[in-house]
């Protein structure tokens, strides 16, 4: 893309444990770049750690804090989101200090690499993605974000699997035509996402089913235990995921796939589907995942995502809208569950009972929940309703009793109750 000297960009931030990536794009563009180290070469991983100059309060970051370490010139920190996730204060040269800000420190520094291509006040979106996302990792990205103190509020948080599901909204679209699988490697496992996208609904529903297979441990240097046991038991997962199914790409994502031990493994995917191999799929989805979300871009359109971070159901109320039946809409399927959350004013004519519908769109049968407010005096009254889902599947209601002017005064009697979607 070049140097960009007009204009805001957006920031897609891979956030990981050992290692890190920032991509970027431009709001007028569906192309996204990544950062490497190294110009000219695609030296994109960013070493997830700090370190500390002892008895100084300087700070090096990735690898050259590496190589302060290895130079015994400084105090290495390393597992950075972990300590971040754990909250417990880490010591550090004689001082005990916040996780929450080493990792804000290490983003912060890290993020001075936008320079290679534009000042750091042209950030003009953020998205960061991680491997999963969960209330406690939310809080800390939150914590993370605000202390970044950067020249915009549109910062948002994003899972992997999300980001692959951004990702291939950008892809040409015969990739999206069959199923597509993904594979990431940890220390002992592969970690596979498949896709799929049902055709019959509109929007189209796409899906992603996650799930992990135990994979022999490298060595310490990235080079394989067994090179033989390895390629077999990669050739096993493989023919679990493409057996029987129309796969039409697989990306294998990562450095754990770099080298030549996969002969029978590879040459089995080759012949299924088009294989792609790289380490930026998922900074390159946050950027994307942004684009979206800002309405800047309309690659999804047509589409509406349903992972396990998603709420799969419209929730809503049937009212009478100046005498005309209507339907109220509360929370749409398709938004992240941990953000879906509405307040709002209605209200009730008769009886102390109402009626919130549930409508997934996985195929299940909708139905109707009804709550029931207790010692609610009788007659007409006006409701203040609050509506969040609680976990994935559990939305959670909080009525309030506002009254009706001086016809029927407010008795501040407030009902909560949750509700099971599925």
């Amino acid at each position: 893309m070049g140097l960009l000297n007009n204009g805001k960009v957006i920031i897609g931030y891979d956030l990981g444990n050992e290692f890190s990536q920032i991509s970027y794009g431009r709001f007028d563009s569906g192309e996204a770049e990544t950062l490497s180290q190294v110009a000219g070469t695609e030296n994109y991983n960013i070493p997830t750690v700090l370190c500390k100059r002892a008895g100084v309060n300087q700070w090096f970051y990735g690898k050259e804090a590496l190589r302060y370490e290895a130079e015994q010139q400084g105090i290495l920190v390393d597992n950075l989101l972990t300590l971040a996730l754990d909250g417990e204060p880490v010591l550090i040269d004689g001082e005990s200090l916040d996780p929450v800000a080493l990792l804000t420190l290490f983003v912060k520094r890290s993020l001075g690499m936008l320079s290679q291509v534009a000042a750091f006040d042209k950030i003009g979106a953020l998205m960061v993605t991680c491997k999963e996302l969960n209330p406690r990792v939310l809080e800390v990205l939150g914590r993370m974000a605000a202390g970044l103190h950067l020249k915009t509020d549109r910062i948002a948080f994003q899972s992997y699997m999300e980001g692959y599901y951004h990702y291939m909204l950008y892809q040409p679209v015969e990739l999206l035509a069959c199923q597509s699988v993904l594979l990431t490697r940890g220390e002992d496992c592969i970690r596979t996402y498949r896709m799929e996208c049902n055709r019959r609904t509109t929007p189209v529903v796409v899906f992603i089913e996650e799930n992990e297979f135990p994979f022999p441990k490298q060595n310490g240097d990235g080079g394989e235990i067994n090179e033989e046991e390895s390629d077999n038991e990669l050739l096993r997962i493989a023919r679990e995921l493409c057996e029987g199914q129309q796969v039409g790409s697989a990306f294998l994502i990562g450095d754990g796939f770099e080298q030549e031990w996969m002969k029978e493994s590879l040459r089995y995917f080759c012949r299924k589907c088009r294989v792609f191999q790289g380490n930026n799929l998922f900074s390159k989805g946050a950027v994307f995942g942004m684009r979206e979300r800002l309405g800047v871009g309309d690659a999804g359109k047509e589409y509406v995502f349903l992972s396990k971070d998603k709420l799969k159901a419209n929730i809503g109320m049937d009212i009478l809208r100046q005498g005309e039946e209507s339907y109220l809409a509360l929370l749409d399927a398709g938004v992240n569950w941990y953000e879906a959350a509405v307040e709002t004013e209605f209200y009730l004519q008769d009886g102390n009972e109402i009626q919130v519908t549930i409508t997934p769109l996985t195929g299940r049968n909708g139905k109707c929940a009804g709550i029931v407010l207790e010692d609610l005096p009788p007659g007409i009254t006006r409701l203040l309703g609050r509506f969040y889902m609680e976990a994935e599947n559990i939305l959670a209601v909080r009525i309030e009793d506002e009254g009706f002017g001086e016809i029927r005064p407010a008795t501040g009697k407030v009902w909560q109750e949750t509700i099971e979607i599925f």
